[in-house]
């Protein structure tokens, strides 16, 4: 009846209550979205940079200034957000630091192309251009870094200390100090390359002290209590077995019956038990063990026979910390104990219980060339604590990776604008539309020193234009802004360094994400599901009762 009318009939392709948004609607959008997301953690950027208070459905509260950990805490909705979150986790999980920078910059990079998006100019040109101008800036950071070695205590200690400020840390001297140690002592020389790896530090934390009472392990300290309270609490000059195999009588893997038809045969079998466990004990004894720390369970009369024999023992050991055992101590992981040789034991000056903030912790100390340490953080209340963790791994992270590439840069914003110098210069050789995607790119770079002035509440336009005016003298690539005295100085110098690497990464993620978001141009959002709609009209209201 409609064909006759000459309507034509509807053609449904998407489902109902599906929102679509195309074109500049949805560029606009996603724009948007990532923009507010740079501005939630701008302003906790630099050491003068502000903490925010996180509270979760639950009323846990978390406060702090980590780009990675606040944008982990909230609950982001919309997917182009989503992206700014995945790109502080690429950047935390890479290099450990400069969270807050990728996303900021990222936030800008799309700022300015939006600009150039309402000038008409096409998003292929801006993405290319930006893709041109990452690449160049790559290259003036590897130009400009300066190299690096472990012998360097000094510089790494400014590396550290470059990371821990601003993040509301005390005795920031003293933490930096405890991690150049740590990531020294774990750090290893693979064909003629350093390799650090931070998971071989182990930062644990307890209420209570102060920050002065945080102290470096040169072992593993376990969150661990003596299994048995007839063995002794101290051993000093200990032999350690590390055992991956239960210390109890193993059950049948199928199913079987034991008929016993009289009471001697019940004792038998007991005796039969005890026995299987007392054969175990003499092993390891044998060996010369006088510590055990075992990953699975150890039997009530085992360890009734480990006290008798004076050995020290500890159960249920997480498999990491067995891992971070056997590289501290130089002991070997047993899956049998009946293939435990003296060669296997490792070795520690002492192995001790003590109690820390109320709770019994095995520390297992003076290890000979331990490769493996502990950071144990104190602090008066559970906020402080956890920022200082949170701060230490971030330094951990820096010296990792500065160790590892061999390079640094001097911060406060020098690079920045010593890229953003010498992409004016680049765009004018490009040509075409492009140039103004890399001057676009060469604009967003400021938005750092930017940043860095305004939190430290000084004026942005007074201390970008003199940052410009040195960078136009020649050896001026390291001068930047000093937030902590508001003096524009020569960074390097100063001790404000950070590695190439958490440089070098910022501006591949934030161009990356850039070039992703800019890209999309439709946004097709399902309805929600009727099933959970369905629920909805299911449940009764509370005018209903």
């Amino acid at each position: 009846m409609a064909a006759e009318r000459g309507v034509p009939g509807a053609l449904v392709i998407l489902p109902e209550k599906t929102a679509r948004f195309v074109g500049r609607d949805a560029q606009h959008m996603n724009i948007l979205a990532a923009k507010t997301v740079a501005e939630v953690v701008r302003t906790t950027l630099g050491p003068k940079g502000m903490d925010k208070m996180l509270v979760d459905s639950m009323g846990d509260v978390t406060i702090t200034n980590d780009g990675a950990t606040i944008l982990k805490e909230i609950d982001v909705e919309h997917p182009a957000a989503k992206m700014m979150v995945e790109i502080s986790k690429t950047q935390d999980n890479e290099v450990g630091d400069g969270t807050t920078t990728t996303v900021v910059l990222a936030g800008e990079l799309l700022k300015k192309a939006e600009e150039l998006l309402e000038k008409d100019i096409h998003t292929t040109t801006i993405v290319e251009g930006f893709r041109m101008a990452a690449e160049k800036a790559i290259e003036v950071l590897n130009k400009i870094a300066v190299p690096i070695s472990r012998e360097d205590r000094e510089k790494l200690k400014l590396v550290a200390l470059t990371a821990l400020s601003g993040k509301g840390v005390t005795e920031v001297e003293r933490l930096a100090e405890l991690c150049v140690e740590a990531i020294l002592q774990v750090t290893e020389e693979r064909d003629g390359k350093l390799k650090a790896v931070v998971d071989h530090v182990k930062v644990d934390k307890r209420i209570g002290g102060s920050a002065l009472d945080t102290r470096l392990v040169k072992g593993i300290v376990l969150d661990k209590e003596v299994v048995h309270p007839g063995m002794p609490k101290r051993i000093e000059k200990a032999k350690i077995a590390l055992l991956n195999c239960a210390l109890e009588v193993k059950q049948t893997e199928t199913k079987a019956k034991i008929r016993i038809s009289s009471p001697e045969q019940i004792k038998a079998f007991l005796d039969e038990e005890q026995q299987i466990l007392k054969d175990m004990v003499e092993q390891i004894k044998k060996v010369g063990a006088n510590v055990v720390i075992c990953q699975k369970g150890i039997d009530d009369i085992a360890q009734h026979f480990l006290a008798k024999a004076g050995i020290l023992a500890v159960r249920r050991v997480k498999e990491s910390d067995m891992e971070k055992l056997s590289r501290a101590t130089g002991g070997k992981i047993v899956t049998s104990i009946k293939e435990l040789t003296p060669a296997d034991l490792g070795e520690a000056q002492l192995v001790e219980e003590r109690k820390v903030a109320g709770e019994k912790m095995v520390f297992i100390e003076g290890c000979k060339n331990p490769k493996s340490v502990s950071i144990l953080v104190r602090g008066g209340a559970e906020h402080i604590v956890d920022e200082a963790e949170r701060g230490i791994h971030d330094a951990l992270c820096v010296l990792s990776v500065a160790l590892e590439e061999g390079k640094v840069l001097g911060g406060g914003g020098a690079p920045e604008i010593e890229i953003s110098k010498t992409l004016r210069d680049y765009a004018e050789t490009v040509g075409g539309k492009e140039a103004l995607a890399v001057q676009a790119f060469a604009d967003a770079m400021e938005v750092i020193p930017k940043t860095l002035a305004e939190n430290a509440g000084l004026d942005p336009v007074d201390i970008l234009t003199q940052l410009k005016a040195e960078h136009s003298k020649p050896k001026s690539e390291f001068i930047g802004l000093d937030a902590v005295s508001g003096k524009i100085l020569n960074t390097l110098d100063l001790g404000i360094i950070e590695p190439l690497k958490v440089k070098a990464q910022a501006v591949k993620s934030a161009s990356e994400a850039a070039e992703m978001i800019l890209r999309i141009d439709d946004v097709i959002a399902a309805g929600k599901l009727e099933k959970e709609e369905k629920e909805k009209e299911k449940t009764p209201s509370t005018e209903e009762f």
